[in-house]
C-alpha cells in the first residue's frame, strides 16, 4: 500500500514540477528517504536522476520548440555543467554529508523561489556575460550531481533574479540543464559502482512520472498560474528539505 502512495506522489510531483521546466528530483528524494522504504543514498540517486530525465526529456522538447529556444541560449550554462555533474556524481559521499547538503540545498533554492523574481514583463533584458554562464552553469552542474537533482530549481531563480532571459526562455533552459545533468550524474554514480536498480520497484515509479510530466508541461504554461506554481514549488521543496532532516534526525543527532 505504501508503496502506491508513493508512485501517487511521484506522479504529482512530476505534474506540478515539469509544469515550471523541473524534474521533481528534490520532492523524490525526500519521498525515497523516508525511513519506510529503508534505501539507501546509493538507490535513492539513481532513482531520482532517472526520474528526472523521464519527466524533463519531454519537456525539454516542448519549451524548445514553443519559445524557439536557440542553441546559444542554453548552451553556455551546460558546457561545463555536463563534466561536473559527471565528477558530482563519482563524489562518493557519507549519509551524513549526502543529506545535510542536500536540506541545506533545498532550504536555499525555497527561499529564493518564494522571493520571486524582480523581473516584469516590461523590464529590459540584461545579457550576461559568456563567462559568468560556463561558472554558474558549473557550479551549479556540481552540486546537482552530488546531491542528485538535476539542478534546474539552482538555475531558473538565479536566472530570474539575474533578468538574463524571459520566464519561458528560462522554463526551458532549466529544463534542459536538467536533462543533460541528470544523465552526466547518472552516468558518473553507476562508474563508480552504483547498486544495481530493482525493475519491479522502478517500472511503476516511471510510469507515473512520465504520465505526470507530459500532462504538467502541455497544461503549465497555458492552464496554470506561473505565480501560484512557483509559491507552490517553494513550499514543496522546504517540505522536501524538513521531510529529510526530520526522516533522518537519527543521522544528524
Amino acid at each position: 500500500m505504501e508503496y502506491w502512495i508513493l508512485v501517487a506522489g511521484f506522479f504529482l510531483i512530476a505534474l506540478v514540477y515539469s509544469s515550471v521546466g523541473f524534474g521533481g528530483g528534490s520532492s523524490y528524494l525526500a519521498l525515497l528517504s523516508l525511513p519506510v522504504f529503508a534505501l539507501t543514498p546509493e538507490v535513492l540517486r539513481p532513482t531520482a536522476l532517472l526520474c528526472n530525465i523521464a519527466v524533463v526529456a519531454g519537456s525539454s522538447w516542448l519549451f524548445v520548440t514553443r519559445y524557439r529556444i536557440a542553441l546559444k541560449k542554453w548552451l553556455p550554462y551546460v558546457v561545463l555543467s555536463v563534466p561536473c555533474a559527471f565528477i558530482g556524481g563519482m563524489w562518493p559521499l557519507t549519509e551524513l554529508v549526502f543529506y545535510l547538503l542536500l536540506s541545506s540545498s533545498l532550504i536555499l533554492s525555497s527561499i529564493i523561489l518564494w522571493m520571486g523574481s524582480p523581473f516584469h514583463k516590461d523590464d529590459e533584458i540584461s545579457e550576461g556575460s559568456s563567462l559568468g554562464k560556463y561558472i554558474l552553469g558549473g557550479g551549479i552542474g556540481f552540486l546537482s550531481g552530488l546531491v542528485s537533482i538535476g539542478g534546474g530549481i539552482f538555475l531558473s531563480p538565479v536566472l530570474h533574479h539575474l533578468r538574463w532571459e524571459r520566464a519561458g526562455v528560462i522554463s526551458g533552459i532549466a529544463s534542459i540543464f536538467i536533462l543533460v545533468n541528470s544523465i552526466a550524474g547518472l552516468t558518473g554514480q553507476f562508474m563508480s559502482g552504483a547498486e544495481s536498480l530493482d525493475l519491479g520497484f522502478i517500472i511503476p515509479i516511471l510510469t507515473a512520472v512520465i504520465i505526470g510530466g507530459q500532462i504538467g508541461s502541455r497544461l503549465g504554461s497555458k492552464r496554470f498560474n506561473a505565480e501560484i506554481i512557483r509559491k507552490v514549488t517553494a513550499v514543496i521543496v522546504l517540505i522536501a528539505a524538513l521531510t529529510i532532516l526530520q526522516s533522518r534526525f537519527d543521522i544528524v543527532s
